[in-house]
């Protein structure tokens, strides 16, 4: 083998490992000022949110915590408002067992247009991306990121089948490929394959736009449901 080709090789993958720190680094630093800056917002909207849900005579927690599938395998503890009534997973059971047609669509996109279990204020929360925010808890803390893939159920595992391993080599982000490209309108599918082609393909440059299309993509109240 010709010399000069091996060092070319070393010298490109030393290149390719420097810049993937240097991406790294810098995400970070926009992880950490916006996770700050999340937060604060975060508090006035949890208020008056609390009020209302206090006035439909709610008194649970308007917190949500749940398991999800971080970097690498890893668990952690994902933070949203609560947009569905307390009892959801015993309901989905339930609509699972009783609802033919709900049953099918949460199989093929693991969500549902018209889900039942979705209280009003849930609903304005969802159609804003409002019960995102306490993510930024998430992002301040190091388990998710501003931009990356979507923090995905442990039932999705196996679903994910070859995916999920390129997928989770890249921390799980508030928003990302997927909410920028259809989101509630793409099949799972489609959404593994979105996702899979952001962990091989990662730059600020992406990251950018991303966030720019998340950005008007929340003005224009598109594929959130």
């Amino acid at each position: 083998m010709n010399t000069n080709s091996v060092m070319i090789g070393d010298s490109i993958k030393l290149n390719t490992r420097i810049n993937s720190l240097l991406y790294l680094k810098i995400k970070r630093v926009f992880d950490i000022f916006f996770g700050l800056f999340g937060v604060f917002c975060m508090l006035p909207i949890a208020f008056i949110i609390k009020i209302i849900c206090i006035f439909n005579h709610d008194h649970n927690s308007i917190f949500f915590k749940q398991q999800r599938i971080g970097r690498n395998g890893k668990m952690f503890s994902m933070y949203k408002f609560r947009t569905m009534v307390p009892n959801a997973n015993q309901a989905l059971i339930e609509l699972m067992r009783t609802n033919p047609d709900f049953r099918n669509e949460y199989y093929q996109n693991k969500k549902v247009k018209n889900d039942p279990r979705i209280t009003k204020i849930g609903k304005i929360l969802r159609k804003t991306s409002l019960d995102e925010i306490p993510q930024f808890i998430n992002v301040l803390l190091g388990d998710m990121s501003l931009v990356g893939n979507r923090p995905y159920l442990p039932i999705e595992k196996e679903d994910m089948g070859g995916y999920f391993n390129i997928i989770t080599s890249t921390k799980p982000g508030l928003t990302g490929i997927w909410q920028v490209s259809g989101r509630s309108n793409t099949t799972f599918q489609k959404r593994l394959i979105l996702e899979k082609n952001y962990s091989l393909n990662y730059s600020l440059k992406i990251d950018l736009e991303i966030i720019w299309k998340t950005i008007i993509q929340i003005f224009k109240r598109e594929g959130a449901e």
